[in-house]
């Protein structure tokens, strides 16, 4: 693994002095002269959870970068043991993330009436993956602006509702309400093409 962070020859500071030095300084080539010397631990955590070379070395480099807000807030007694701990939670996280975004992709693909509101019964769909995922893409495309957008980002970006009305700049209360439009658009659409594939 060839990774390199900022850093600069200290001499031989300890864990305890480069942690105090960057909490005071919030200089990065500190910090990054501490993150190198466990980076090869940081990519045995991730290897180990992910089980993907790349996957594992973009996380090096992105827990570096939690570091940098993380860090001044913690009182952390042993680096080694609470990077461990942060390393692990991360994979976790990442690992949970993906495990929502498969079920959610495999629930829309499948059977997407099983998505909609509790007041819509599921309609029928034929489980025939290709045509599927034909058609939901379709019925995403056609959906307005803002309602395409809380769909997308929702369900196959794995968003929450204030991370989506943040990056769209409206409030909570509109995401709720496009996504509720929005799978009820994608309903009917999804229902209108079965309805026509099955007269053909």
């Amino acid at each position: 693994m060839i990774l390199k962070f900022p850093g600069k020859i200290l001499k031989n500071q300890s864990d305890e002095e480069l942690l105090a030095e960057f909490k005071s300084s919030g200089d990065i080539e500190v910090l990054g002269e501490l993150y190198s010397g466990y980076m090869h631990l940081v990519y045995g955590v991730c290897l180990k959870y992910l089980k993907d070379r790349e996957e594992s070395k973009d996380a090096v480099m992105q827990i570096f970068e939690k570091l940098i807000t993380t860090i001044p807030k913690q009182n952390i007694e042993n680096f080694r043991s609470w990077l461990h701990v942060v390393t692990k939670n991360y994979c976790l996280m990442q690992l949970r993330s993906e495990k929502i975004r498969e079920s959610k992709h495999h629930e829309w693909v499948i059977d997407p009436g099983n998505f909609m509101e509790n007041s819509y019964e599921p309609h029928p769909i034929d489980e025939d993956e290709p045509y599927m995922k034909e058609a939901l893409a379709d019925c995403i495309e056609r959906l307005k602006g803002e309602q395409k957008n809380c769909i997308l980002q929702f369900y196959y970006e794995s968003r929450c509702y204030n991370e989506i009305a943040s990056s769209l700049g409206i409030d909570e209360k509109k995401v709720k309400s496009h996504l509720q439009n929005g799978k009820r658009n994608l309903k009917l659409c999804l229902e209108e093409k079965n309805e026509r594939k099955r007269q053909k």
